[in-house]
């Protein structure tokens, strides 16, 4: 019997010793591997749904890879202790303030933000759920085309009225229709007029008088004679006698009661000042023909596209009245005034119109295709935050990390804008999201300004310090 307990205690020791031997060794492997795996991921979460998770890599629906969450990390290091009601009042040490309360400590992680005012640090799945998107600064010609409505009208240097050089009665009226083409010399009308009759009597009669006169001996005779006969017929000229009037008169010696008036141009009558019978003076518009080989365009431009446009810039036109035709003109001339009510900047544009497609009061849909301006850094417009008088962006800096960056903007087109300061080539944009973005850093910069400190001082002696001061100093 005693050999029985003896030999249960024997076993029961050995089996007390073997079990804490192996503890001990589970405890110290397990130790050692927990301290192995602390950068392991202890999951991976869903970017788009973060409710999602997965023990093992794994990527979603759209093929995007899930993100690895790990573990609590080291605590960052303590860089001094900030005084929670006086924020520029630090401490190397931990301290407590006069009403008792620990000063707070900050990390070197929370420093960082002083690198750059108002910069953001967010985290991959938080930035995934805001939609942020980001594009390049490119080095690029940025191009523009003012696109407006126009109305055709008459060149005014191809417009011609013409009038009377007398007074008169109009006998005949050989082009009564608007609108009606006329070549140039072609005849319009005749006038009878009392002075005209005169004026051809005088010639007559200088022309008789030379011939009498053109075989006398004395020279002054004939010289007298020659110069009554140029005046009477310059006289005729101008008033605007035909010269196969005018030479039909020297060959006949025939007085012509009315006077022909011919057109002085090709183009078309616009407007008829009067009919047969009709007495008319030299203030009388008789015709105004306007000649439709060229032809004006007006449009109007806004006021930011005025750096754009200048004299010379090829202009294309359209109108519905000669669908699939494309003309070709240019910009010929840029009003110095803006127009009060529309604020905008009239413009004239000059086409060719040999086929008389072109017609006045027509309106057409115009394209100014406006010179490049070469070599200039190109954002765009979506990136940038407009706030006054300022113009700000949001830089990539990192992963997750965004700068502010106030920039100097310049033209803009299509959806892009021209950067002159603040962004070099290369540099990555936000372009969406900015604003949530801006507001997270507001948010920070405004704190980091109220807990900045201004130079570390010391911890604000208590009340035992200072007794314990006096003591010493006595």
């Amino acid at each position: 019997m005693n050999k029985l307990v003896i030999t249960a205690i024997l076993m029961l020791a050995l089996g007390v010793g073997s079990g804490y031997w192996l503890a001990v060794k589970q405890d110290k492997k397990q130790a050692a591997t927990t301290l192995t795996d602390t950068k392991k991921p202890l999951f991976y979460r869903n970017t788009m749904n973060p409710s999602v998770t997965s023990p093992v890599p794994a990527k979603d629906t759209m093929g995007m890879d899930y993100v690895p969450v790990y573990a609590e990390e080291e605590k960052p290091k303590i860089l001094f202790y900030r005084n929670p009601m006086n924020p520029s009042v630090t401490s190397p040490n931990p301290a407590k303030d006069n009403m008792g309360m620990d000063y707070i400590p900050v990390y070197a992680d929370d420093d960082k933000t002083a690198e750059s005012a108002g910069s953001v640090k967010i985290d991959a799945v938080t930035v995934q759920n805001m939609g942020v998107r980001t594009a390049i600064a490119k080095k690029m010609p940025l191009s523009h085309i003012v696109h407006a409505v126009g109305r055709i009208a008459y060149d005014e240097e191809h417009i011609v009225r013409l009038h009377p050089k007398t007074e008169g009665w109009i006998e005949t009226l050989l082009v009564d229709k608007t609108g009606e083409k006329v070549n140039s010399n072609q005849e319009l009308l005749s006038i009878y007029s009392p002075q005209l009759v005169t004026s051809q009597q005088e010639y007559i009669l200088a022309l008789n008088s030379l011939k009498i006169l053109e075989k006398s001996p004395i020279e002054e005779i004939r010289r007298g004679a020659e110069e009554l006969v140029e005046s009477s017929r310059e006289r005729l000229k101008l008033l605007d006698v035909p010269a196969h009037q005018l030479s039909d008169l020297t060959r006949s010696h025939t007085i012509k009661k009315g006077l022909h008036i011919h057109s002085p141009t090709d183009g078309i009558v616009v407007t008829i000042g009067a009919r047969e019978g009709q007495y008319v003076t030299p203030e009388t518009e008789l015709f105004m023909i306007a000649d439709l080989s060229k032809v004006w365009v007006y449009a109007e431009i806004y006021e930011y596209e005025l750096p754009w446009v200048k004299q010379g810039d090829p202009v294309e036109m359209r109108l519905a009245g000669v669908p699939g035709r494309v003309f070709n003109g240019h910009l010929a001339f840029i009003y110095p005034y803006a127009e009060e009510k529309t604020r905008t900047i009239k413009v004239r544009l000059a086409f060719d119109n040999a086929e008389h497609l072109l017609k006045p009061d027509m309106f057409a849909e115009v394209s100014i295709y406006a010179g490049k301006q070469l070599d200039m850094i190109v954002i765009p417009s979506e990136a940038v935050i407009r706030s006054g008088i300022h113009n700000q962006v949001f830089v990539v800096r990192g992963a997750g990390k965004f700068e502010p960056r106030e920039i100097t903007i310049g033209l803009s087109s299509n959806g892009d804008v021209a950067v002159l300061d603040g962004i070099k080539a290369g540099e990555e944009v936000v372009t969406s999201a900015q604003f949530l973005i801006d507001s997270e850093s507001k948010l920070r910069e405004a704190t980091a300004k109220m807990t900045e400190p201004s130079t570390p001082q010391k911890t604000e002696p208590n009340r035992l310090q200072r007794e314990q001061g006096a003591h010493q100093h006595d």
